[in-house]
């Protein structure tokens, strides 16, 4: 068709030659450069990739501290840095450690970065005895970025996943929760009379021997890797009582978890850090030898408080780490006169702070996360001469059955940067189900408290107005609220009680007491009453008022009775808050002489003292009756231990327990 037009054209039958297209007259033939922006100046794809990351740089100024560190050169700084780190990764039997270089063994971005911007620097191993592992190099992968173990993670570890608000899904293996029949503290001189042992305790005795055989064992495996994950970082953010910790793990699952729950250290902090104070060796995908004395199961998490160290075998749950430093907390703190607290606790706009204690199940995280104040901290505290502040740089919530409406602050740190545990998702569209309890029921976010939008930064705040204890009373005959004298707290601090509904059985549904010592025994060092002392007089130093709270039930027990509503708590919590709560006129109860506030706005009056809100007066006081028994039961634990040079403040809390 266009040959014939064309034809037609010129009146001949033979095709015309196209009419030449005029040349593109170009940028540069006009004078002008044809990229304005230049060309890349890189040779391969290789130094292009390495050009994209550029190598992060200290942006706040070297203070105090920095001493020996300031006029150090970057490569020396570096080779001390890999020497603390070979240290720490010693074969005691050996007497040496491992070749250490940093970057990853794939010779992928940290490789790269690492070889641009300095040189590799190595431990050479003395020539005492030929092995294997001396022949190797062990690849570090220091304090990397949330980015960096995201892509270590997906590509190297099963099970890891990105879910559709950008949180890291990981799977913890076999353990979903801790193993706290397989901790074990080493006895010595010094702990066999430091410690709790003994009817109660939480604390299981291991001998030095043991310890460093599974010590052996941990490091033996972590340096037969080709890479290990090593975090340096801190606890607790009063600086006058800053703890250095490491933590050498084999997941990047493990390494993000603490970087999460640990404070962050600044690129000043992190380049000056030094020796640790304590060193965690987390080898938890290899297990404990089980013909080893002392070992229970092929599980074992070993702390030994002499040489600062805690050797994880046999778990992967990253909670042990986080409870393991915690309980180191539980006994570095009192020796400083600083009380350890397993609590929640928040800041009120004018200043005013308070502390929360409850276990599992009585709204510790829901009543100490309020909109109106802001957190300094959902879990772990310390209570010094000069402030309350946070042991973590995280928080750890319960995914279970979560919601936006319930909790929108954690359901909105769900993002990138979080780990999520053992959640279930859509294999497609990557959104986490909270309801599936197919792996567990312990589904669990890790997340930076930054994460949350009032947190209080840095987490620390004055001294605390109010302690509450929260208690989910099942057998419904505590009260909604009762003020506390200062021997009732300690007493009710001691048994840290809560109830829960156990299971069916033949149809009959009974609650079940629920004591934990200072709502927190799993992860105590000392005796309970120890920190029961040290509460009481930071209490009365500084005019702390003791509150107890029930969010369980009123008029009946579970199964006849009713939940007490939260708004109705909230409104007694924030009556405690703005001091009202103090002003008000009270009774006491019997048996527990508990005093009960007449009336508080808000709150019907009925529901304020147990027994009118009950139908059946004799079902009431039989059941009062039988919660002041089990009170008593679990107290004969602590009955003998001596507070103070005499047993005047030990006779004093007995007798503020119930009287029946």
């Amino acid at each position: 068709m266009f040959q014939k037009e064309e034809m037609a054209a010129n009146g001949t039958g033979v095709t015309s030659p196209r009419t030449p297209l005029k040349s593109i007259l170009t940028e540069k033939a006009k004078g002008i450069p044809n990229d304005s922006a230049g060309t890349v100046k890189a040779q391969t794809i290789e130094e292009l990739h390495s050009l994209q990351r550029k190598r992060s740089a200290p942006n706040t100024p070297l203070q105090g501290t920095a001493g020996a560190f300031a006029n150090l050169s970057e490569d020396e700084r570096q080779r001390q840095q890999l020497q603390s780190i070979s240290a720490s990764l010693a074969s005691l039997t050996r007497g040496t450690g491992p070749k250490v270089i940093r970057g990853d063994p794939g010779g992928g971005k940290y490789q790269a970065v690492s070889h641009v911007a300095h040189h590799h620097h190595h431990i050479e191993a003395p020539v005492i005895s030929v092995s294997d592992s001396s022949l190797k190099f062990t690849h570090v992968l220091y304090n990397l970025s949330p980015g960096e173990l995201y892509e270590q993670a997906l590509k190297y570890e099963k099970g890891s996943f990105l879910t559709s608000t950008g949180a890291l899904a990981t799977l913890s293996g076999a353990k979903t929760g801790r193993s706290p029949r397989d901790k074990r503290v080493v006895i010595d001189d010094t702990t066999q009379d430091e410690l709790w042992w003994g009817k109660g305790s939480p604390n299981i005795e291991m001998d030095e021997h043991t310890f460093m055989v599974n010590r052996e064992r941990a490091v033996d495996y972590l340096n037969s890797l080709d890479k290990v994950f090593v975090n340096d970082q801190f606890l607790n953010w009063d600086p006058k009582n800053r703890i250095k910790v490491r933590i050498v793990s084999c997941r990047a699952y493990h390494s993000l978890f603490m970087h999460n729950m640990c404070i962050r250290p600044t690129p000043e902090e992190l380049e000056n850090f030094g020796t640790p104070d304590f060193t965690i060796y987390n080898a938890g995908q290899f297990p404990c030898n089980r013909y080893t004395h002392y070992m229970t199961s092929s599980t074992s998490i070993d702390i030994n408080l002499n040489r600062k160290e805690m050797v994880i075998l046999g778990t992967q749950y990253a909670g042990e780490m986080k409870k393991g430093l915690f309980s180191l907390m539980h006994y570095l703190m009192p020796k400083r006169h600083i009380l350890s607290l397993h609590s929640g606790c928040n800041m009120g706009k004018d200043g005013d702070v308070a502390l929360f204690f409850g276990l599992s199940g009585t709204g510790k995280t829901t009543l100490s996360t309020d909109h109106n104040r802001f957190l300094i901290g959902d879990d772990e505290h310390c209570w010094s001469d000069d402030c309350v502040s946070n042991i973590e740089g995280g928080c750890y919530a319960k995914c279970i059955d979560l919601s936006k409406e319930k909790e929108p602050d954690i359901w909105n740190a769900i993002k990138f940067g979080t780990v999520l545990e053992n959640v279930v998702f859509d294999e497609h569209t990557r959104e986490v189900d909270y309801t599936d309890k197919s792996v567990t029921e312990n589904t669990r976010a890790a997340y930076p408290i930054e994460f949350i939008p009032n947190a209080k930064i840095p987490c620390f705040g004055p001294h605390p107005k109010n302690v509450i204890l929260l208690a989910c009373d099942a057998f419904g005959v505590l009260p909604p609220v009762s003020k506390l004298s200062l021997a009732q707290t300690m007493y009710h601090f001691i048994s840290g009680y809560t109830a829960l509904v156990a299971g069916t059985v033949d149809g009959i549904k009974e609650p079940t007491a629920t004591f934990s010592a200072c709502f927190g025994a799993a992860f105590l060092m000392l005796h309970p009453t120890t920190y029961a002392a040290m509460l009481a007089e930071k209490m009365q130093n500084h005019g702390a008022t003791g509150w107890l709270v029930n969010t369980g039930w009123c008029g009946g027990s579970y199964g006849s009775g009713n939940r007490i509503k939260l708004p109705y708590t909230r409104k007694i919590i924030n009556a405690i808050h703005s001091g009202s709560l103090l002003k008000a006129t009270y009774e006491k109860t019997e048996v527990f002489g508990l005093e009960i506030p007449n009336e508080i706005e808000g709150v019907p009056k009925e529901i304020l003292r147990p027994e009118n809100a009950w139908a059946d007066k004799e079902a009431y006081k039989n059941t009062l009756l039988k919660l002041a028994g089990l009170f008593k039961n679990n107290f004969e634990t602590f009955t003998e231990y001596k507070i103070g040079e005499d047993k005047k403040l030990t006779e004093e809390i007995l007798a503020a327990g119930p009287i029946f």
